[in-house]
């Protein structure tokens, strides 16, 4: 490992001396700070192409915590491990594992730009996984089509092994190394996130109006074998369905200070091999070990991973084999105050239950920016998921509050540090988590380039 984090930076080091000399990308989102508050990217055409060249970019962060977890409940033994399961490890301020993300993009031609991410190091995994690549059509003057030409004004094509565009959200989100975006230290409880095969077209219009849709295979890791599972809902053999995504929304700067975007988006998956729309990330959550069992830990035989617990802090509904998603959201931009509101309706099961269950969410952010450049920021984020778990009685309730405070010493350094209290509602009293809690506050630099 620690011959990997030296790569990892000096790829990096070689990376933002590169970044410096190379072209600016057609219709692309900046790996620092400028891509703050940029979701789908536009159709202003202001880079020209001169030829074809090659974009090394990247991000890096390193996060101290000192957070503190405990539970009420009851003492459990169970096979196989020794000693009480429902207990909680012991944590102790100290540094996480850096992670570390590898971004390769290429002007191909006028308008057509292809994209490659690579983990190159995260808590889930540890070696180096390439995350996915797509190609984005924003012209298609190949096709010598007058027609298409006009037409390409107003639409946006990619196809690949990309993010689901699913939600605002996902732009706002920390993906491994990359947290720039984010003014807090960890995602959503429910975090919607998955890197899928598939395609999407994005139609915007100078109104602001904005459409989007999209298929994909459902799956995170695609397979060609068929299936031998059997699904409880219809008793026939389980198939592998394409999944179908969609926004529409509207994105503005209504004035020199006032920015509005409003969105309704859905995902949908009727039959799927194992949907991780919930459970997509590849790199794990920034709280780490929290509300785990040592245990467990130390019975259990890791590869790749970290620990066994790389999602700590998180709730995934379990939403494998169907998946009925619905998400709206709203940002609000004035001069340097932000509000950012999501509502999320989902429901799914898994190939063994008949019926659905579901699960809501919700969160909110406030963010005020200061000085002229906004380069210090102070926020907070409430977010709360009520969701009924396979095998539970009665729903449970996970609530998080965090504070953070922010300054970026330059568009491509950030420095952040946040206080989080989260609490678990609704538990069995068999259950690790019933009764839980954990709490106190991380600090975290991060590099994009």
């Amino acid at each position: 490992m620690k011959k990997l984090h030296l790569v990892t930076i000096i790829l990096l080091a070689i990376g933002l001396n590169a970044a410096a000399q190379q072209g600016a990308m057609q219709y692309y989102r900046p790996n620092d700070k400028t891509g703050l508050n940029v979701f789908e990217t536009t159709k202003d055409d202001t880079t020209s192409f001169r030829k074809v060249h090659v974009k090394v970019g990247g991000s890096f962060e390193e996060t101290f915590q000192n957070l503190n977890n405990k539970n009420t409940a009851a003492a459990l033994n169970q096979n196989g491990y020794t000693g009480n399961v429902n207990s909680l490890e012991s944590l102790t301020p100290g540094f996480d594992l850096a992670m570390a993300n590898l971004n390769i993009d290429a002007q191909l031609a006028d308008g057509i730009r292809v994209n490659l991410t690579t983990y190159l190091a995260s808590r889930h995994h540890e070696d180096v996984w390439v995350k996915g690549g797509y190609i984005q059509f924003d012209k298609l003057l190949f096709l010598h089509s007058a027609f298409v030409d006009n037409l390409m004004k107003s639409l946006t094509i990619k196809v690949g092994q990309f993010d689901v565009n699913y939600g605002d959200q996902v732009f706002r989100r920390t993906d491994g190394g990359s947290t720039i975006y984010n003014p807090f230290i960890e995602n959503y409880i429910m975090d919607e996130f998955a890197t899928e095969i598939g395609g999407e077209v994005i139609y915007h219009h100078k109104s602001g109006l904005f459409a989007l849709g999209g298929v994909t295979n459902g799956e995170l890791d695609p397979t060609i074998l068929s299936s031998t599972k059997v699904d409880s809902a219809t008793g026939k053999i389980n198939k592998y369905d394409a999944a179908f995504h969609g926004k529409i929304g509207f994105d503005k700067q209504l004035t020199e200070d006032l920015r509005l975007r409003i969105s309704q988006s859905f995902y949908v998956d009727k039959s799927g091999n194992s949907n991780t729309l919930f459970g997509g990330d590849r790199t794990g959550s920034h709280y780490y070990n929290v509300m785990s069992n040592a245990a467990i830990a130390k019975g259990t035989t890791l590869s790749n991973a970290n620990d066994y617990n790389p999602f700590s802090g998180r709730l995934n509904p379990g939403f494998s084999e169907e998946v009925n998603t619905f998400m709206s959201n709203a940002f609000l931009k004035y001069k340097g105050l932000e509000l950012f509101g999501t509502y999320e309706n989902a429901k799914g099961r898994t190939a063994t239950e008949k019926t659905q269950r579901q699960a809501t969410q919700y969160a909110f952010d406030v963010i005020y920016r200061f000085t002229h450049n906004e380069n210090f920021w102070v926020g907070f984020r409430y977010n709360n998921v009520n969701a009924a778990l396979q095998g539970y009685a009665n729903k449970v309730t996970i609530e998080r509050e965090a504070a953070s405070a922010g300054w970026f010493l330059t568009h491509n350094v950030m420095l952040k540090l946040e206080y989080v209290n989260q609490v678990y509602m609704g538990y069995p009293a068999n259950n690790i988590l019933n009764g839980g809690k954990f709490y106190g506050w991380c600090a975290e630099a991060s590099i994009a380039f």
